[in-house]
């Protein structure tokens, strides 16, 4: 394939900004190669040198200070500040360092709701789900399904851990069903973290209780820092809607970084209100809210065995009609402000893409339909080349043509246009006659990229969020379990 020649410019700050402790054994270096040397023809410099700066040898690090290491990593360039969220009630929440991985690092979050609460999920679409995924699955699956408990680890996901794994689940359960005097199948667990690795249960269930008669309505930036793994900002978003002439709340956390993909995208997520809406109205908001959110965002095309993403509904508010369609009107309000909540949260995680610079706004239309302009969308913004190039702020729109062939959805090669930032690239299927690459180049060091594809078929559009592709994200993923 005929590449364009690397660009040889590139800002010391841009350089600092990747993460560039090296692989731990020759295996892992070989099997990143190929990917490296993609990072490397963006014109990606990596900060390691070919030789050591000097020949006194290095101090070999204390394990203390390689834990600190791990449990800090930088945080984004693309980090957005934690909003002040107002409390919502029915709702107390709390968190600990219960040492489920790390030592002195919150992780874990509980939130105790007000009887008859209303709950709603959507989970992972990965055929290796993890056993908090499969509890809440048949927890939801009981007619107007209620909330008492929300339990979360960070460190761990209780995936792919076998028997062990369901009765870790079972343990933590009955411990929270206990301390709330509810039934089993009103307490939601999720868990994240490192695949394969046995729960340590006792770490969760010695605190349980605790943090149950503990909880208070006002934490809720530290309850976003305990679901955390590799992210590095705490993730929030609060809004608030009117229905039938009352003002009620809703607020979100999330975490993710990466492993982001449809469907769903790789995250935990969890959404709270007080208004009074049934579960099955809830579901199908939360549904309809994901498709153009947690369902439009990827950071590397990857799906994680723990997704999910769940709502609860307190009641709080006080509204005497009650609610019990989704077509009611007085729902206008909500299910704009919640999909506005909803699409925040998943553009947060982007955000804290692993190794991530640049957010990326994939925009595709006239396409056959709406899944083929959202397949044509994924397959650009899945793109090592296409994210590399961003990555290098080269605006090598040669890659883009190449994402949307390899699609196989239809494509007028003859009418394709493309525009980055604004600036038409492509027009008629060749390079716009107004096309300047030192406008274009100029544009690509913006933190936020837009990507414009008109396939010239019909009228299908989708949108899709991503994050550029740096050396940050193999080495983040490269020392993940170390």
């Amino acid at each position: 394939m005929a590449r364009r020649p690397t660009r040889s410019t590139k800002s010391s700050t841009r350089a600092k900004s990747a993460v560039t402790s090296a692989p731990k054994s020759s295996s892992i270096q070989n099997a990143l190669d190929p990917l490296a040397a993609l990072l490397k023809s963006a014109g990606l410099r990596r900060t390691e040198t070919s030789s050591p700066k000097t020949t006194t040898p290095k101090r070999k690090k204390s394990s203390k200070t390689a834990a600190r290491k791990t449990n800090t990593p930088k945080r984004s360039p693309l980090a957005v500040i934690f909003p002040a969220m107002p409390a919502i009630g029915g709702v107390k929440l709390s968190s600990v360092a219960a040492g489920v991985k790390y030592a002195n690092r919150r992780d874990l979050m509980v939130a105790t709701f007000k009887p008859g609460t209303q709950v709603a999920g959507i989970f992972t679409q990965s055929k290796t789900a993890s056993a908090p995924v499969d509890w809440c699955r048949k927890a939801l699956d009981h007619e107007n399904p209620e909330a008492g408990v929300l339990v979360v680890n960070s460190g761990n996901a209780n995936a792919f851990t076998g028997k062990a794994g369901d009765e870790a689940v079972k343990e933590i359960v009955s411990a929270a069903a206990k301390a709330a005097k509810c039934r089993q199948r009103e307490v939601f667990v999720a868990s994240t973290g490192v695949i394969g690795e046995p729960l340590p249960a006792a770490k969760i269930t010695s605190r349980v209780g605790s943090l149950i008669k503990g909880g208070s309505a006002r934490p809720w930036k530290t309850s976003a820092q305990a679901i955390m793994t590799t992210d590095t900002f705490p993730k929030g978003a609060t809004r608030s809607a009117v229905i039938d002439g009352v003002t009620v709340q809703i607020n979100g956390m999330a975490k993710g970084s990466g492993m982001i993909a449809p469907d769903m995208a790789t995250m935990l997520s969890f959404i709270f209100t007080d208004a009074p809406i049934p579960s099955s109205v809830l579901q199908s908001l939360l549904m309809l809210g994901a498709r153009d959110s947690f369902n439009a965002i990827t950071v590397d095309s990857d799906t994680s065995t723990s997704d999910t993403v769940m709502a609860f509904a307190t009641g709080a508010a006080n509204i005497e009609k009650p609610i019990t369609r989704i077509g009611d009107r007085r729902l206008a309000d909500f299910r704009l402000k919640l999909q506005d909540l909803m699409r925040e949260l998943a553009l947060s995680v982007v955000r804290d893409g692993e190794g991530a610079t640049k957010l990326i706004k994939v925009r595709v239309k006239g396409a056959a339909s709406t899944s083929a302009a959202r397949t044509i969308a994924l397959a650009i913004a899945n793109s090592p080349l296409v994210k590399t190039a961003v990555a290098g702020e080269d605006p090598n729109w040669g890659r883009i043509v190449m994402a949307v062939g390899k699609s196989g959805e239809a494509a007028n090669r003859d009418k394709l246009q493309i525009a980055i930032n604004g600036l038409p690239v492509a027009l008629k299927g060749q390079r716009d006659p107004t096309y300047s690459e030192a406008k274009a180049a100029a544009s690509m060091k913006a933190s936020e990229i837009v990507l414009e594809v008109d396939v010239g078929v019909g009228q299908g559009v989708s949108t899709i969020w991503t994050c550029d592709l740096t050396h940050g994200y193999i080495s983040i993923n490269a020392d993940y379990r170390s």
